[in-house]
């Protein structure tokens, strides 16, 4: 099993639970003894704690980790002493008795979190790590929400939505073409359309 719940899940009523979560190393720190480790995935973060006095082979290799190192842990939801208010599963952390190191990670160029230090050009040339912190993935996950609410709203109205080709035969009109070559028909190519215009009228042509 890859998990029973998110980061962003557990609550005070899942003290006492056996859970398993997997995800990123936001941040570790070692108290001498104790390693506490933020689990990070796309809908929070939780808190993991690794005892030396418990398990002092687990506690080692909870030293080992690293940030963005993406990891599975099996353990006991318990109470947290001190409460985080600022973050949904502040209230609670997990006793960790299993780990599993998915995939070590080099250290990351920038730091993922909301006040990141990487500068625009750094975070584009790493696009995909700049789009696991939060403000990205907010403002992506909005857009798919307008998206449906758009979708759902024109469908109830009686539209249909239709997905016309993306490569089409190169026309003379208009400006040039953006012509994408055959991998099958050597010397021949595909234009990529300017405009969903001749779909549109195609369609209207047939009644839709």
């Amino acid at each position: 099993m890859y998990r029973t719940h998110t980061c962003g899940a557990l609550r005070i009523d899942h003290v006492g639970e056996e859970v398993k979560l997997s995800g990123w190393v936001q941040i570790s720190r070692d108290l001498g003894g104790l390693t506490f480790v933020d689990l990070r995935d796309r809908y929070g973060i939780t808190q993991l704690v690794f005892n030396g006095e418990d398990d002092a082979k687990l506690y080692e290799a909870s030293k080992e980790l690293g940030r963005e190192f993406v990891i599975s842990v099996t353990g006991t939801v318990r109470e947290r002493s001190s409460k985080n208010a600022n973050r949904a599963t502040g209230d609670i952390e997990i006793e960790v008795k299993e780990l599993q190191v998915l995939n070590p990670s080099k250290t990351p160029p920038f730091t993922i979190q909301e006040e990141t230090d990487g500068g625009d050009d750094l975070r584009m040339q790493y696009r995909y790590l700049d789009l696991r912190r939060p403000t990205p993935q907010s403002n992506i996950i909005f857009r798919s929400k307008v998206a449906i609410e758009a979708r759902k709203y024109l469908s109830d109205e009686g539209f249909i939505e239709v997905e016309t080709p993306f490569l089409i035969k190169s026309t003379p009109e208009g400006a040039r073409d953006f012509v994408v070559p055959s991998r099958m028909n050597q010397g021949q190519f595909y234009a990529l359309p300017q405009s969903p215009q001749t779909f549109k009228q195609l369609l209207m042509v047939s009644g839709f």
